[in-house]
């Protein structure tokens, strides 16, 4: 059975992909900080395919150390999506530093990182695999208030690109999904008339859900996308179109 390490697993669109890798027959490794009841009742439903893994992703300095873990508890990945992120909204000139650093370590940092020791792993396994990064079309777009969040999804994008062209020799793929407004907690706090005038501007005249997403992330991680490597696809019912 292939190992695919999922981190921000708990809720939203993590818990999402980790089920939906889950029940196309991965062993998905669920990494986050706890164990949401929601999680729990997920791995309760599929005790041989989910299990979880608690790591705290913005202490940088320990990702070394639970990779290893990683390794000797499940064996070598096979795929990784880096989805845990974070998310600060406010106006670039009233955003602290602290606010901004915190941001970049865990939207950036942080997946860099785990990435270069789990896919030193994948290659050491000689059996290649797969790396999906969770992006924003708000790196293509811009958006009012979320100019570090875009930065930071602007260069998870770049990352993907050049790193697909550094493990694709190995028969790893690395790419991006790029989900646009999507119905999960981040969301749920807009009023029902903002939520009604973004799903007006997309061509499908709707907001994307974390399963649409989460279908994006299954094929990536399939045999069938094993010639698409560096790519950002985008979920986003057609707010970019």
């Amino acid at each position: 059975m292939r190992n695919v390490v999922v981190t921000g697993a708990s809720r939203g669109l993590g818990l999402a992909m980790a089920k939906r890798l889950a029940s196309d027959g991965f062993r998905v490794v669920a990494v986050a900080r706890a164990e949401s009841d929601a999680l729990k009742a997920a791995i309760a439903d599929a005790p041989q395919n989910l299990v979880f893994a608690a790591c705290d992703l913005g202490d940088v300095d320990a990702l070394a150390s639970f990779a290893a873990g990683l390794k000797q508890q499940f064996g070598a990945p096979w795929g990784l999506v880096n989805n845990a992120g974070q998310s600060v909204e406010a106006l670039l000139a009233n955003t602290y530093n602290s606010q901004i650093e915190s941001l970049l370590r865990i939207n950036v940092t942080s997946p860099i990182v785990l990435t270069k020791y789990l896919a030193r792993q994948m290659m050491a396994a000689g059996k290649g695999g797969r790396i999906v990064n969770v992006s924003s079309i708000i790196a293509a777009t811009g958006y009012n208030g979320l100019s570090v969040y875009g930065a930071s999804k602007s260069a998870l994008n770049g990352f993907t690109k050049s790193l697909a062209r550094e493990l694709g020799k190995l028969d790893i793929t690395v790419n991006a999904v790029a989900p646009g407004f999507v119905a999960t907690e981040m969301t749920a706090g807009l009023s029902e008339e903002d939520r009604a005038r973004i799903a007006r501007r997309a061509a499908l005249h709707r907001l994307a859900e974390p399963a649409d997403v989460a279908a994006a992330v299954s094929f990536l991680m399939s045999d069938a996308a094993r010639n698409v490597t560096g790519t950002v696809v985008t979920v986003d019912a057609g707010a970019t179109a």
